[in-house]
């Protein structure tokens, strides 16, 4: 599986309750792939942009004839938003009929509920000292 690096955006450092979001497309064919990549990609140059966006990688199997994002939001209306976004909105249309999404949000205390730690998981504060420590 491929996967972008984490891209933080402009709420990067909200600190929780969050909303994540996970996307799941499967193309019928396997000639579509570079077409909706390429969207993918460019929906994600919006992404330092968008109010309310904490961070997000996209992701691809290509075997699987998969691609897909996680997102993670600072509220469902921010998600909500950019689900209506007029550029978002063309790319589902054209590829609607090309597959099948699966799409799931859940709300998530903070990042380490959904962002393995490593490289691609973006820096975390320093522990505040406890009390008599």
């Amino acid at each position: 599986m491929l996967r972008t690096r984490w891209i933080a955006g402009p709420a990067a450092g909200h600190p929780g309750p969050l909303v994540a979001a996970l996307t799941d497309y499967r193309t019928n064919r396997l000639l579509d792939l570079p077409g909706i990549a390429r969207h993918g990609l460019s929906l994600s140059r919006l992404w330092p942009t968008l109010p309310g966006a904490v961070g997000m990688w996209l992701w691809a199997d290509l075997p699987g004839r998969r691609v897909g994002s996680l997102s993670v939001w600072r509220e469902e209306d921010d998600l909500q938003a950019f689900v209506r976004l007029r550029a978002h909105m063309r790319i589902m249309r054209e590829y609607r009929h090309r597959g099948v999404l699966r799409s799931r949000t859940w709300q998530i205390d903070g990042l380490d509920q959904v962002v393995p730690p490593g490289p691609a998981m973006p820096p975390r504060r320093p522990a505040r000292p406890r009390a008599g420590h």
